[in-house]
């Protein structure tokens, strides 16, 4: 019963971005918002879900570091899932440094929140 109530929703494949293509046209045409240590790329676009992606830097760590990171990237997004307006594509762009899955929640948080994604 308890782990019903903790439970997210989940991160379907529809809501992947995979093609180069939509990664290329969100970093180059979407609005851009920051924070110490992440970015978020957003844009509107024509379907009635969000579809998310997360790419990593150059030189972002070793294999492990990396998985962690998208792992961290993901779960942040599920959590906060039913809080966002729908409609957009976006891009979790996060930097190497000291990161938890705490900071990370606040910083994806504090993104949606300068970029108007979380719902009123």
């Amino acid at each position: 019963m308890e782990a019903d109530l903790l439970k997210t929703g989940r991160f379907t494949r529809d809501e992947h971005i995979k093609r180069p293509a939509d990664i290329q046209k969100l970093f180059k045409t979407g609005k851009k918002v920051s924070v110490f240590g992440a970015k978020l790329f957003y844009m509107l676009n024509d379907r009635n879900f969000n579809r998310i992606g997360f790419p990593l830097p150059r030189g972002y760590g070793n294999a492990v570091q990396r998985n962690r990171s998208k792992r961290y990237s993901r779960e942040a997004y599920r959590f906060f899932k039913t809080h966002l307006n729908t409609g957009y594509d976006m891009l979790l762009l996060v930097y190497p440094g000291n990161d938890s899955f705490l900071s990370r929640c606040e910083k994806f948080r504090i993104l949606c929140q300068k970029a108007g994604l979380l719902k009123d």
